[in-house]
């Protein structure tokens, strides 16, 4: 058994130590915000935070993340609370197909952790590398910008 901390909860799950932490996540847990996307830690779209710092969760392997606060998309808020984060998503429309979603919402929240007030530059480094085929990048930055407090122009 490996134990593992999720969204704030222990959890003791039966997995092979280098069974990556995503498929625990997503079948084990029953988590289905982190997706899986490439399998490679290349699109981002099963981002989770780990202590703190965005990370791959495809690539990392469960017995990296004991003694670990692990933190997914359901750990951040719920449809009726949702976390500053999400409600900046919302109000910009930032989503097309919703895949990339968790990866961006993810990395943004790992990002104002670390700088509550990034620059637009600093937004477009934290989260280049993740992908979004649909092309909701425009606002995907205007939704981090707004959640960052920045001022989003015609929107304000």
């Amino acid at each position: 058994m490996i134990r593992l901390t999720v969204n704030g909860r222990i959890h003791d799950v039966g997995a092979a130590p280098d069974t990556p932490l995503l498929y625990v996540l997503r079948n084990d847990l029953e988590l289905n915000g982190p997706k899986y996307g490439c399998g490679l830690g290349e699109c981002g779209a099963c981002t989770v935070i780990i202590d703190g710092v965005a990370a791959r969760s495809c690539l990392i392997p469960v017995s990296g993340c004991v003694q670990r606060n692990i933190l997914t998309l359901e750990g951040l808020g719920s449809r009726d609370h949702p976390d500053p984060v999400q409600e900046a998503f919302i109000e910009e429309q930032a989503t097309q197909c919703g895949y990339c979603l968790n990866g961006m919402i993810m990395s943004t929240k790992a990002l104002l952790m670390q700088n509550p007030r990034p620059s637009e530059t600093e937004v477009l480094q934290a989260l280049r590398y993740n992908l979004c085929r649909c092309g909701a990048h425009v606002e995907i930055l205007r939704a981090v910008m707004r959640a960052a407090g920045h001022a989003v122009e015609g929107h304000e």
